[in-house]
């Protein structure tokens, strides 16, 4: 699938990943900002001054790490061979 269908997967909840990565078991996933203001208990923009938290990607690594924050190169934007990870 292309990029943009990866992005309405990721907004459904789901993990993806592309075929054409080097290492195994990484995928891109997608933490929602109300799922953070929840666990923080902050971020809700209900006082003055108070920021909202916005939802984030994040992907996980093959050092099976997780990177906040996972932004997509060109390539990863133009190519086709994303799929979901079950």
């Amino acid at each position: 699938m292309n990029f943009g269908e990866a992005l309405e997967c990721l907004k459904a909840g789901k993990r993806v990943s592309r075929t054409g990565w080097n290492g195994k078991n990484q995928f891109i996933f997608l933490i929602k900002g109300t799922d953070l203001q929840g666990t923080l208990g902050y971020g809700y923009g209900e006082y003055l001054g108070e920021p909202t938290i916005v939802d984030v990607l994040a992907i996980k690594t093959t050092s099976n790490q997780i990177q906040i924050g996972w932004i997509a190169s060109q390539t990863d934007m133009l190519s086709e061979d994303w799929e979901v990870v079950e």
